[in-house]
């Protein structure tokens, strides 16, 4: 039996800013933007730029562990903050999901379960829009996930990660085969 996103998390629509980013060196916000949503399903946290703003409510700023969730385009899935990313601001159209029923799921499973086929179908079946698909606040809050135990959690991450190194692995042994075959092949063409 699954659970609702909304009864194990808040979702918050990212900041709206007024105006282009001024980046600014002695900047006190980092801001997370789309840019910063990493293949593997992370946050990169070394080029965040940083701005001046006055007044961030608490309830705006980003911490480890939360979800930032691409609303818009055409991959709707999360990429989880694995590190603190001091003073940060998600910016919309990002949304920020955070945990707030920890005893019961682990961020790392959300971020996994929501790029998985069931979720990816009911969430692209409920997106708006003809040119640019957008995920809603709401979708996102409805869409249902399958509780298994805290330690069945962690083991589905774990077996998670191990198969997306192992296909890595196997790409960059199937590139150095082929790199090994073509100078192999260029050897016995120039006849040596």
């Amino acid at each position: 039996m699954g659970v609702r996103v909304k009864n194990i998390a808040t979702v918050q629509v990212g900041y709206s800013f007024r105006s282009r980013l001024e980046v600014s060196k002695g900047g006190g916000v980092a801001v997370i933007q789309m840019k910063d949503l990493l293949d593997d399903n992370t946050v990169g946290c070394d080029q965040l730029i940083k701005i001046d703003m006055d007044s961030v409510k608490d309830h705006h700023l980003a911490c480890k562990g939360d979800l930032v969730f691409r609303s818009r385009g055409l991959v709707s899935n999360a990429a989880i903050l694995l590190e603190d990313p001091g003073k940060a601001v998600v910016a919309a159209p990002l949304l920020r999901i955070r945990i707030t029923k920890p005893e019961i799921i682990l961020s790392e499973y959300l971020n996994w379960y929501i790029s998985q086929r069931e979720a990816q179908v009911f969430l692209t079946s409920r997106a708006i829009g003809t040119a640019q698909k957008m995920i809603s606040k709401e979708v996102l809050e409805g869409l249902e996930v399958l509780l298994p135990s805290l330690d069945k959690q962690k083991s589905i991450v774990e077996l998670a990660l191990l198969s997306v190194r192992e296909q890595t692995l196997s790409s960059v042994l199937a590139q150095k085969r082929r790199q090994y075959m073509s100078r192999l092949l260029m050897q016995l063409a120039k006849g040596e």
